[in-house]
């Protein structure tokens, strides 16, 4: 008589729909914790994979340039150590995916993207084919870890360290244009030509203050001449 009342009560709990039984009275009680796992996964992710940090399947595959330790190819990389600066270098943001690799891991960029974070500081990236020589290339161009180009560096090659788009670097045909530096990276002044040669103008021009008086003086002059001759009271 007791097992049958064991067995009818086991039948009528299965009987009932899941959503009206109480969790406590259902036979399983545990409940795996799923507010660390991924909302959801796809391209970058390895689904099967058990993370034990967090007690979830699924992890990301991080981008070898983004990791601290040396690697060739991506890694699979644990929630917990994501947020480790001994696995993870700061510069890179594990929330945005590589498209070109498949992995996640992407230097920090400014709102244009003209920018990104080397060693915790921004710099430019500058348009293919105005630095001679990069430390590392991106989507939108090129970028060095040490020393920054200056106007100085730029304007052999007749750049300037403007915006351009998505990166910097702006190209000006030295046979029309002189670019003039005064400070470290923006140009002071642009001058056009005129298909003149820059290196020949001011070489007839006056060389001392006496001259440069004789010729304002005479300019002054026959500017009076030419107002007497045309305005007349």
């Amino acid at each position: 008589m007791k097992n049958l009342f064991i067995f009818s009560l086991i039948a009528s709990i299965f009987a009932l729909p899941a959503s009206a039984i109480s969790w406590w009275e259902q036979m399983t009680v545990c409940r795996i914790d799923n507010t660390k796992c991924y909302s959801s996964t796809g391209v970058g992710y390895d689904s099967e994979m058990w993370d034990t940090g967090s007690n979830c399947r699924g992890m990301k595959y991080i981008c070898s340039e983004a990791l601290v330790e040396k690697s060739n190819e991506p890694k699979l990389i644990s929630k917990k150590d994501l947020e480790n600066r001994n696995v993870i270098k700061t510069d890179f943001d594990t929330n945005l995916l590589s498209a070109a690799d498949n992995c996640f891991g992407v230097r920090k960029t400014t709102k244009t993207g003209s920018q990104v974070m080397v060693n915790g500081k921004y710099v430019n990236v500058w348009c293919n084919g105005v630095l001679d020589k990069s430390d590392e290339g991106l989507e939108n161009g090129e970028i060095v870890y040490g020393t920054q180009p200056t106007c100085e560096s730029l304007k052999k090659d007749g750049y300037i360290a403007t915006e351009n788009g998505k990166c910097f670097g702006k190209y000006y045909d030295t046979s029309k244009y002189h670019i003039e530096c005064e400070g470290n990276l923006a140009p002071e002044r642009i001058i056009v030509l005129n298909g003149a040669e820059y290196s020949n103008i001011m070489h007839t021009g006056p060389k001392t203050e006496t001259e440069a008086e004789k010729i304002f003086n005479k300019m002054q002059s026959v500017s009076k001449s030419q107002k007497a001759q045309y305005f007349k009271k």
